[in-house]
């Protein structure tokens, strides 16, 4: 028997506003086919006034928790990826936990962009591990289009906004039936050298602004294909399973080249991938557990499946986690 790290629920949260591409074209210089042709994206939400990365928190958290049967006063561990908190501090997620009636817990942020929720995720799982805590709320959220470049039409047609949160639970779990669910391995990286193919130019310490997101995304592509099928090799050599094994992968959802070009290096049929881009656009790091609730939601991914999360961003860092749910 053994500690294990089970996803007991899942929810999401979108902005009332979806903005389309023939909408895009009218507010900067762009066609819906240079987007589509280049990304795969046709639609993105996008906050508007009293919607902030922690309301958007808030409602997948409170969907996660009414998933898994629970209240908040049950959580004793928050964390939320995000690069858009509403304040430089505290951290968003203790506003969350205020919100969801949860007191006196664990309560942090992590800031790995795109990976931020896999960070997360591996960090909580843990914690849980080491039984620091018993449940867990981890999200990923972001008002991405409030870091953006409004004149920038590189990159500003990418992003979106939105949140995803996964309630975890610590169970003992025999570890030799391979059907026993939770979170198999997790294994995370980061490479400080290539700070400048995405970044923020801003921030408390050197500009005092919040800065604006810029990004080289040639470079960025090629990084991404070799890092990601990389980082799943890893998982898949740590937990003995093989690529054919894997029910669904739930990637981060930044461009559908890149998920083309990944599921193709590691030999995985495009029918196994979940892709959300198209809808939801770049939402960082709320685009895994964004992605892994639609799927869940509309019936894809079932109790028992076999799911790979995988997500690289900037600075670099990458990471992928393999869960039998």
């Amino acid at each position: 028997m053994s500690l294990r790290s089970v996803i007991r629920g899942s929810g999401s949260a979108l902005p009332q506003r979806a903005v389309s591409n023939a909408e895009m074209e009218t507010l900067v210089d762009t066609t819906d086919d240079w987007i589509v042709e280049r990304t795969g994206i046709r639609n993105r939400y996008l906050a508007g006034e009293g919607e902030t990365t922690s309301s958007l928190a808030t409602e997948a958290a409170a969907k996660a928790l009414l998933a898994a049967g629970m209240t908040g006063d049950q959580i004793d561990l928050i964390i939320v990826a995000t690069c858009s908190p509403d304040q430089t501090f505290p951290a968003v997620a203790t506003i969350v936990q205020n919100a969801i009636g949860c007191r006196g817990t664990i309560a942090f942020d992590v800031a790995a962009v795109c990976s931020g929720f896999l960070y997360a995720l591996g960090t909580a799982d843990a914690l849980l591990r080491t039984g620091a805590a018993k449940r867990a709320l981890v999200i990923g959220a972001e008002t991405m289009s409030r870091l953006l470049d409004w004149e920038d039409r590189t990159t500003c047609v990418l992003f979106g906004d939105g949140a995803g949160a996964v309630v975890l639970e610590a169970v003992e779990v025999d570890s030799a039936d391979p059907a026993a669910p939770g979170i198999l391995a997790t294994r995370l990286h980061a490479d400080g050298a290539h700070n400048s193919l995405l970044y923020v130019d801003g921030g408390p310490s050197t500009t005092g602004t919040v800065g604006k997101l810029r990004m080289k995304g040639r470079e960025v592509f090629r990084h991404a294909v070799v890092n990601l099928a990389g980082v799943l090799e890893e998982v898949l050599e740590a937990t003995g399973h093989s690529a054919d094994e894997i029910d669904w992968v739930v990637p981060h959802q930044a461009n559908a080249r890149i998920l083309d070009a990944t599921a193709r290096k590691l030999g995985l049929p495009p029918e196994k991938v979940i892709i959300t881009v198209d809808r939801h656009a770049n939402t960082s790091a709320a685009s895994v557990p964004l992605a892994f609730d639609t799927a869940v939601r509309d019936g894809r991914i079932k109790p028992g499946n076999l799911v790979m999360f995988e997500a690289m961003g900037g600075g670099f860092t990458w990471g992928a986690s393999l869960v039998r749910v």
